[in-house]
């Protein structure tokens, strides 16, 4: 009873040892290798552009501003309303961003603010940094307004040029989102 009492607790003890063995331990940042921490890092980096991408030739996708500027030289402008952006989705673009007005000064500030469904000329072309995406539109005036976005999948920056024959162009330095 003794040598059985004596081989069940050392075989248990043994049971233990290799449950405690066969746990993985989850190491810290700091516990971890250099090159995991680097392969980790680059494989979201990886994700994260192809969702851009993914993203970019669904054409379902919201721009949205965080500065302006009237080229070539005009003063930045910060863009703190959160309701002011360019959405894309299902052939619709719905416009709502500042714009400035004027080829000489006086310029003035007004708000674009429209739901064009009919575009000419959308073209979506890869680049060696993400994406130029390019459409033309009326905007139910005499002139027409062309849109182009230059799209940075790495980061998920991008930056937005309108250009109108009667205006100096404006520049929009944002982000893109996925539209849902």
């Amino acid at each position: 009873m003794k040598k059985t009492a004596i081989f069940l607790a050392s075989l248990l003890l043994c049971a233990a040892a290799v449950t405690v063995i066969g746990q993985k331990k989850t190491l810290s940042p700091k516990e971890e290798r250099r090159e995991v921490r680097e392969k980790r890092r680059a494989e979201r980096v990886a994700n994260f552009e192809k969702t851009m991408d993914s993203i970019v030739l669904s054409r379902n996708f919201q721009f949205n501003p965080q500065t302006m500027q009237r080229q070539p030289a005009g003063p930045m402008r910060q863009i703190m309303n959160p309701e002011f952006n360019v959405g894309v989705w299902d052939g619709t673009i719905d416009i709502c961003l500042p714009y400035i007005k004027g080829y000489v000064p006086p310029y003035h500030v007004t708000v674009l603010n429209y739901t064009v469904n009919g575009v000419t000329g959308y073209v979506t072309e890869q680049t060696h940094e993400g994406w130029m995406v390019t459409f033309t539109t009326s905007l139910f005036s005499a002139s027409n307004y062309t849109f182009t976005f230059e799209i940075f999948s790495r980061t998920g920056g991008a930056t937005l040029t309108i250009t109108n024959p009667w205006y100096s162009p404006v520049q929009y330095n944002g982000t893109i989102t996925q539209l849902y």
